[in-house]
C-alpha cells in the first residue's frame, strides 16, 4: 500500500498561444449522437485520418469527506476505414494493488448507420476483461462489437482512488486528430496542486470558479473548479527521430506542493529533489534492497576482488550480470519481486537486474551508486518537477573522475559497460547516496561523436559486375546495434540487412571481429559482389552508395510536428576504391563538392578522382548537432534532400 502512494503521490512548461478554430465543438451525453457525425466520411481538419476522436472529457472530484477521488471519463471515436478500427481495442491502465485503486461504472457502445436507421450494439460486460499488470498495476481491457467502417464508438467509466494526494495527467492529443477535449478538476483549497503544462495550442475553454463548502458540521473550505479545453487538435503521428510522444503531447499534469488542513498548518510534500530521492532511499522496493544478500555471491564478489584495477572490476561484474540474469521487458524504478528472488530465478525487471549490479560493485569495494532514469519512449525529465513519475528504469552511477562517468544497465545482453546506453540520453537522472544521504540530478549525454567508417576495394568487370572488399568499422552505438542485430537475427538475416533491399547484391562471406571486447570497435570484413542494374554493352552504371545507413531518405515528408533528437553526434566516413575494366571510359561522374547546412550542423564533403585506372571516392559526412527544433524543418528538408541525390550520384562508364 505505501509503495502505490509514493508511485501516485509522486506519480513543461512554458506556453506559446497559436491561433484556433473560431467554432467551437463540444461533448453531448452518453448515447445522444448527431446524424451528422454518423454521416462524416472524413475528419474536416485531416482529410487522411482513419479516425478522428469526436471529443473525450474528464471530470475529477474529491468525496465530501475528502476520504478517495473520482475522474470520470466519456470518449467518443469516429472509424472512418479499416485502418482506423484498431482504435476499437480499448485497455485502461490503474494501480489496482491493495484496491488502490479502481474501475467502475463501465458503459460501451457501438453506433452504426443501417438503411438511413440508427443501430446500437451494446458491449457485453461479459467481454470486460480485468487482469494484474504487476503487484502495483492493473488493466481493463475490452473491444468494441460490431465495428465498421463509418461507425461511431464510445465508453465511459469512472476511475476511483483511495489516494488523495494525486490528479490523474490529461492528454489533450492523441495519435488521431481530436475534435474536442475538455478537463474539469474540482479540488478542495485543502490541497494545491502546481499544473506543469505542455501546451503549445489554444486552449478553447479556460474557466475558474470558486465555490464554498463545508467539511461536517462546521468546517469551511473552498472547491477550486477549474476548466480547460482544446479543439482541433491534429494527431500526434510516430516521426523519424521524434523523441517520445509524452514529450510532444499536447498535455497537463499536476504536482502536489502542499496540503492545508483545515484548520491546521500548511505540510509541503517532495517539492525539492532531496526529498525525493531520501523518499526512494527509504523506499521497500528500492533502497531497502540495495544491501540485500545474494545466494552463492561469495565467490563473485572473490573473483572481482582479485581484479587489479576497478576498470576490470566493472567490466567482469556487468558481463556477470547481464550474460546471467535475463530481462523480463519491465522497466520500473522500483523492484517487484526484490533482488534476492530476482537472483534466484536469473529473471527480473529493469531495477531488480540493475540493484543487483549495484550491490555486487559495492560488495567489491567498487565507488558506485544506484540512479533513476527515464528511457527516450517514457519521456524527458523536467527538472521542475519534482516527482518519482518522470522514472521509470534504476541503473547503477559509477563517476570515475571529473570529466568521466559510467551509466551501468544490465537489462540487454548488447549494452557495453562503457558507453551510456543511448536511449537514457539527454535527460536528467537522480542519484543516491543514501549513507550520505546525498541526491542530485545528472544530465546524461554523450559528447563525443560515434563513427562509422566504411573502406571497399572492388573491381568493376566489363559487361557490368562488380567484385570486391569491404571492411566496415563501427564504435559505440553502431557497434552495439551491429552486433545486437547479427546475434538477434542470425547472419543469413543480417547479410539480408546490408544488402539493403538489393537482390542484385551477393554476399559470400562476412566475418565480424571484436563484438565481445567493450574496448574496441567492430570490424566486418565482407566479400561481395554486385550485377550493376542497367548496365549493357556499351554502358555501366555503378552507384557507389554501398554498405551504408545513408542509401535512403527517411525524412521524406515535406512537413514535420516534432523536434528532431539524433541522441548524439555523428561522423560517417566512407572511401571507394573501383578498378576499370579494360576497354571502358569514364562517361560521367559525382564531381567533388561540399555541401554544409546553413547554420553549419551538418556537412557532407564528397572527394572524386581518377587515379592509375582507378576510381577513388571519398565522403565524410559529420552530424555536429545531436536535434533540430520543428520550426528548422523545412532547410533540414531541404538539406537532406539535396544530400541524399548526392551521395546516390552514379558513375557512368562508356565503352571506347
Amino acid at each position: 500500500m505505501k509503495k502505490i502512494f509514493t508511485l501516485l503521490l509522486l506519480s513543461t512548461i512554458s506556453i506559446t498561444v497559436f491561433a484556433q478554430t473560431a467554432t467551437t465543438p463540444s461533448t453531448q451525453p452518453y448515447g445522444k449522437v448527431d446524424m451528422a457525425d454518423l454521416t462524416m466520411k472524413a475528419c474536416e481538419f485531416e482529410k487522411d485520418a482513419n479516425a478522428e476522436v469526436l471529443f473525450n472529457k474528464g471530470d475529477f472530484y474529491f468525496d465530501g469527506n475528502f476520504n478517495s477521488t473520482s475522474n470520470e471519463i466519456h470518449k467518443r471515436i469516429k472509424i472512418f476505414n479499416d485502418n482506423g478500427k484498431k482504435e476499437a481495442d480499448v485497455h485502461i491502465m490503474y494501480f489496482g494493488g491493495s484496491r488502490l485503486e479502481y474501475i467502475t461504472g463501465i458503459q460501451a457502445q457501438t453506433i452504426n448507420l443501417v438503411d438511413g436507421k440508427i443501430e446500437i450494439t451494446k458491449l457485453d460486460k461479459k467481454l470486460i476483461y480485468t487482469k494484474a499488470i504487476d503487484k502495483f498495476r492493473s488493466e481493463v481491457a475490452f473491444t468494441m462489437p460490431n465495428v465498421k467502417p463509418g461507425c461511431i464508438i464510445e465508453y465511459k467509466y469512472t476511475l476511483n482512488s483511495n489516494n488523495i494526494y494525486a490528479v490523474p495527467s490529461w492528454f489533450f492529443q492523441d495519435k488521431i486528430p481530436v475534435r474536442y477535449s475538455e478537463y474539469k478538476t474540482s479540488i478542495p483549497d485543502v490541497f494545491y496542486f502546481r499544473p506543469q503544462s505542455h501546451i503549445t495550442y489554444a486552449l478553447v475553454k479556460m474557466t475558474h470558479s470558486s465555490e464554498g463548502r463545508t467539511l461536517g458540521t462546521s468546517a469551511g473550505y473552498d472547491l477550486q473548479i477549474d476548466t480547460k479545453a482544446m479543439a482541433d487538435i491534429p494527431a500526434l503521428p510516430d516521426e523519424p527521430y521524434m523523441s517520445s510522444f509524452i514529450d510532444n503531447v499536447q498535455a497537463i499534469r499536476y504536482q502536489l506542493v502542499s496540503v492545508k488542513p483545515i484548520g491546521g498548518f500548511s505540510h509541503s510534500f517532495n517539492d525539492t529533489w532531496a526529498k525525493v530521492g531520501g523518499t526512494l532511499a527509504d523506499d521497500e522496493d528500492f533502497g531497502e534492497q540495495l544491501n540485500r544478500s545474494l545466494k552463492d555471491e561469495d565467490a563473485i564478489i572473490n573473483k572481482a576482488k582479485a581484479l587489479k584495477t576497478d576498470e576490470e572490476k566493472i567490466a567482469y561484474l556487468f558481463n556477470e550480470v547481464k550474460n546471467t540474469l535475463k530481462w523480463d521487458g519491465v522497466d520500473r524504478w522500483y523492484t517487484i519481486d526484490g533482488t534476492h528472488k530476482a537472483w534466484a530465478t536469473k529473471t527480473g525487471n529493469s531495477a531488480e537486474i540493475n540493484l543487483i549490479l549495484y550491490h555486487l560493485l559495492k560488495k567489491s569495494n567498487v565507488e558506485a551508486y544506484p540512479m533513476v532514469v527515464s528511457t527516450r519512449a517514457h519521456g524527458k525529465v523536467s527538472r521542475w518537477y519534482t516527482s518519482l513519475s518522470q522514472f521509470n528504469r534504476a541503473v547503477v552511477y559509477i563517476p570515475v573522475d571529473s570529466t568521466k562517468n559510467y551509466i551501468l544497465d544490465a537489462t540487454s545482453k548488447y549494452n557495453m559497460y562503457n558507453e551510456i546506453p543511448d536511449e537514457l540520453l539527454n535527460s536528467l537522472s537522480l542519484w543516491i547516496d543514501k549513507k550520505h544521504k546525498k541526491y542530485d540530478l545528472v544530465y546524461l549525454y554523450n559528447d563525443a561523436p560515434v563513427r562509422q567508417t566504411v573502406l571497399i576495394n572492388g573491381e568493376i568487370k566489363a559487361g557490368g559486375k562488380l567484385e570486391g572488399t569491404v571492411e566496415i568499422s563501427s564504435n559505440s552505438y553502431n557497434k552495439i546495434n551491429a552486433v545486437e542485430r547479427y546475434k538477434t537475427d542470425g547472419e543469413k538475416k543480417y547479410i539480408e540487412y546490408l544488402q539493403n533491399g538489393d537482390n542484385n547484391l551477393k554476399i559470400s562471406s562476412i566475418a565480424m571481429e571484436n563484438m565481445d571486447v567493450d574496448t574496441l570497435p567492430l570490424t566486418q570484413k565482407v566479400k561481395f559482389n554486385l550485377e550493376l542494374a542497367g548496365s549493357d554493352e556499351n554502358y555501366i552504371y555503378l552507384n557507389p552508395n554501398l554498405f551504408t545507413s545513408l542509401k535512403t531518405n527517411i525524412f521524406l515528408s515535406e512537413k514535420r510536428m516534432t523536434d528532431i533528437e539524433f541522441g548524439y553526434r555523428k561522423n560517417y566516413s566512407i572511401s571507394s576504391v573501383y578498378k576499370l575494366p579494360a576497354g571502358y571510359k569514364i562517361d560521367a561522374m559525382p564531381k567533388n563538392i561540399t555541401l554544409v547546412m546553413p547554420d553549419k550542423s551538418i556537412s557532407l564533403r564528397r572527394i572524386v578522382a581518377e587515379q592509375d585506372g582507378n576510381i577513388v571516392l571519398r565522403y565524410s559526412i559529420n552530424y555536429n548537432k545531436i536535434g533540430y527544433e520543428k520550426e528548422a524543418y523545412p532547410e533540414f528538408y531541404e538539406f537532406f534532400k539535396k544530400m541524399h541525390e548526392m551521395l546516390n550520384e552514379q558513375i557512368i562508364l562508356k565503352k571506347s
